[in-house]
């Protein structure tokens, strides 16, 4: 009897969603040490770029949210020309060494806010030097960046992508059987990102239907396929049989996000909506606390 529906039929991924971001501030090593210990299959760090164009792992721009910049007085605002009330700080507005200044923080209510002030916010080669320690030690560990935001700071004069190329080539992981995967709610990064370096790339989306995906594998069959909010693949509102067209495509999907602290209408509890997933065949999910993950994949694989 078949156990997992996923397009190769293995166990679908446990992606640490901004690393352990559940018990510890998002984006800071000890967050993805933690996600490594607990056995994920991937961390994820989104990306941003500092002036002086070195890509560090935050979820924004603005780093008001995730960092204690806001209580550093007098740290120097920014004279930014894409300020937003109430928010200040922006990443590409200052220096890496002005980064490394910041202390990460809890951003989510509820969450402990325990390590608040204590991690440093890390570059992305430090995050790739992370993964290439487990590797040297035989670890399968993936590494899953977002590109954020690269339209819009292409149009500021950094190009996020260029600077991604570099750093993938720099860390000797920029190929086909490359464990460091590629993901964007823009095309037209991942293709450049693809044609430079050859890595799977995934096309993240808020939504798609059945039609949207048969243009999207017209337009864009080079990808490894795309990632979807758990809304698009299973509940009351979803696309029915969406994962399977997109197996049927020879595509994978991957579904955001599993938060133990918040559930989807209809469901009980988070365990309610892994088994969803896994009924539906995702390939990956994203994982705020990938131990429960983890935990919720090891209960399926025993009951069937």
């Amino acid at each position: 009897m078949q156990v997992w529906h996923t397009l190769d039929e293995q166990p679908p991924r446990i992606i640490a969603h901004r690393g352990a971001s559940g018990l510890r501030p998002e984006h800071t090593l000890p967050g993805y040490a933690l996600a490594i210990a607990q056995g994920a299959d991937l961390i994820e760090p989104d990306l941003v770029p500092t002036r002086d164009g070195i890509l560090i792992a935050r979820h924004e721009r603005e780093l008001s949210r995730s960092t204690d910049v806001s209580l550093r007085v007098p740290w120097p605002h920014a004279a930014s020309s894409s300020k937003k009330a109430g928010a200040n700080w922006f990443a590409d507005d200052y220096d890496v060494e002005q980064i490394s200044e910041l202390r990460a923080i809890q951003p989510f209510l509820g969450r402990s806010k325990a390590f608040d002030g204590q991690f440093a916010i890390p570059r992305f080669s430090e995050v790739l030097e992370l993964a290439v320690a487990q590797w040297r030690v035989g670890q399968k560990l993936g590494v899953y960046p977002e590109i954020k935001h690269p339209s819009l700071l292409l149009a500021k004069g950094i190009d996020t992508t260029a600077l991604l190329i570099a750093e993938l080539r720099a860390q000797a992981v920029a190929a086909a059987n490359s464990p460091v995967w590629v993901q964007c709610f823009e095309i037209a990064p991942l293709r450049r990102v693809h044609e430079a370096c050859g890595n799977a790339t995934f096309a993240l989306f808020e939504w798609l239907n059945a039609e949207q995906l048969a243009r999207l594998h017209r337009y864009a069959c080079w990808l490894g396929g795309v990632a979807l909010s758990k809304a698009n693949v299973i509940g009351a509102k979803a696309e029915p049989g969406l994962i399977a067209q997109a197996h049927a495509l020879g595509w994978q999907v991957h579904v955001w996000t599993l938060r133990d602290d918040s559930i989807m209408q209809g469901f009980d509890d988070v365990h309610g909506e892994y088994q969803a997933l896994f009924e539906a065949g995702a390939d990956a999910l994203f994982c705020d606390f990938p131990e429960s993950g983890l935990n919720a994949r090891l209960r399926w694989q025993q009951a069937h």
